[in-house]
């Protein structure tokens, strides 16, 4: 994977909280800014199936649900 290297603005707060994070743990402050994004993709990954479950709980009216997929499942192993 290609990386490229990017110029950040930020206020003095956080580049003092990023830097002593870095010092705490060890880490660079572009490896504590990766791991940031590695965790926000992973966070909003979770959020947007969430809130598919949410928008589309309830859809299916015909029945249970659960039982019908193992009828058609059954179907699919006899042929």
């Amino acid at each position: 994977m290609a990386s490229r290297r990017m110029i950040i603005t930020m206020s003095e707060e956080d580049r003092v909280w990023l830097e002593g994070y870095s010092k705490a743990h060890k880490v660079s402050i572009a490896d504590a800014i990766r791991q940031g994004i590695k965790r926000l993709k992973e966070s909003q990954g979770r959020r947007t199936y969430e809130k598919v479950v949410k928008e589309t709980r309830g859809l299916w009216k015909k029945g249970d649900g659960l039982r019908y997929q193992r009828k058609l499942r059954s179907e699919w192993e006899s042929r």
